[in-house]
């Protein structure tokens, strides 16, 4: 098996080299009208390096609740500014959104990222009250999963918690071992296990696992694993690749964004 091919999706999605700079144009143009309505707060810092801030999106009315959106990119590159455009959903239904970045690999372990994100969901948390609702994206989904599956978070934010949708989640760290980005990850067999949602019991928190029916077989195999080990709801989401299966978040009442806040 070439293992690198298989966790590989730029090459099997069609244009797949303009969604970066796409992704950046929308986010920046959502946070200019955000920020003329005195509705974004950059930069909120809840870690001792640059990276370690999130952005915070407030809706027009009083918020519902927090909606906290974790990005992918294989915990190697992207940042929090490629996003912002994917709060439009949540915020139009009266949520508030909170979209952070974290150290990337090799500066760090995918171990020390996870803590990271916990720190930035417990920072988050004390500046929106009410319910709060996790989803993340490729690795983002692995990391929102990973504050479910257990000692992450304080027991008063956990218990907030409504729902997790990991989105196209990495939940089994172990096939990782194999890829040349390991030379990034720096992953060991105990590390892979302890990082591995689909290892772990299943959160007593709603958790649906959403994936794109055209993205690559082993990322339909971690939805599947995870859904499996945690007898999760499972979104096979019909005619979306592991690029676009993100952009019905930027929808009030895309399928999307109707699983998340329900």
């Amino acid at each position: 098996m070439n293992w690198d091919d298989a966790y590989a999706n730029a090459p099997y999605i069609p244009g797949a080299d303009a969604y970066p700079e796409r992704w950046a144009a929308q986010a920046r143009e959502y946070r200019a009208v955000l920020r003329a309505k005195g509705k974004a707060e950059t930069g909120i810092s809840y870690g001792d390096s640059k990276r370690q801030a999130f952005d915070l999106f407030l809706p027009d009315t009083e918020s519902k609740g927090l909606v906290i959106f974790v990005h992918g990119g294989y915990w190697l590159k992207f940042h929090r500014t490629f996003w912002s455009h994917l709060a439009a959903g949540p915020l139009a239904r009266g949520w508030a959104v909170a979209m952070p970045s974290y150290d990337l690999c090799p500066d760090v372990r995918i171990s020390d990222i996870t803590l990271q994100i916990a720190r930035a969901v417990q920072k988050a948390a004390a500046l929106v009250d009410g319910p709060i609702i996790l989803t993340g994206h490729s690795a983002g989904g692995h990391l929102v999963a990973r504050m479910g599956a257990g000692g992450m978070l304080s027991d008063d934010v956990r218990a907030r918690i409504q729902h997790i949708i990991p989105i196209s989640p990495v939940s089994d760290l172990r096939p990782l071992m194999n890829l040349s980005m390991n030379a990034d990850f720096k992953l060991d067999m105990a590390e892979a296990e302890s990082e591995s949602p689909a290892l772990m019991p299943a959160p007593d928190i709603p958790v649906t696992v959403w994936v794109g029916a055209d993205e690559r077989p082993v990322f339909l195999d971690h939805a599947r694993w995870l859904t499996e080990a945690w007898n999760a709801k499972h979104i096979i989401d019909p005619g979306l690749n592991h690029f676009n299966v993100i952009e019905g978040l930027s929808e009030a009442n895309s399928p999307l964004t109707n699983a998340l806040l329900t």
